[in-house]
């Protein structure tokens, strides 16, 4: 099996977990930035990391959800809500959506810390992001605890 990972990371949290994916694949692998992401048509199972914004995957990573077609693929993510927040289902949800040929395997997604200045912006617009209010318990994620539950997701995954 030829494996793939994508992911775009602006602040390094989707980096983190890319990496883990990367490292708990069997086989023939290779990992790449979005930017530089090759056509996932040479491929048999995706991995796609992306940030959350506005509630949803990240342009660049939106794109490339579409040029995924019929393959299996594995979404992941990181945001500043919280865990199993509707904010977070909600994103997820909108991203298997940009991908609808694909055979999604399962997803994984999991607080990232916030850069200061995203949380300055946030805080002052006038009708304050839904999650905000999840934001301080962001700080120090992705943890050994987030990559672990990841490891375990991607296990089970593999073994199915």
């Amino acid at each position: 099996m030829k494996s793939l990972v994508v992911y775009s990371s602006q602040t390094g949290n989707t980096h983190k977990l890319a990496e883990a994916v990367f490292e708990m694949l069997p086989g023939d692998k290779a990992i790449y930035p979005v930017d530089e992401a090759p056509d996932p048509a040479g491929y048999d199972f995706i991995n796609l990391g992306f940030w959350f914004m506005g509630g949803k995957p990240d342009p660049k990573s939106s794109e490339y959800l579409g040029k995924i077609g019929k393959k299996p693929l594995f979404l992941f993510a990181t945001h500043g809500a919280g865990a199993g927040s509707d904010h977070a289902i909600n994103g997820m949800e909108l991203a298997k959506s940009l991908a609808p040929e694909s055979d999604i395997r399962g997803t994984y997604s999991c607080q990232g810390e916030l850069n200061p200045k995203v949380l300055k912006k946030a805080s002052q617009k006038p009708e304050p992001p839904v999650w905000l209010a999840d934001a301080p318990d962001a700080d120090g994620h992705p943890n050994d605890a987030d990559i672990e539950a990841l490891n375990y997701q991607l296990a089970e995954l593999l073994t199915s």
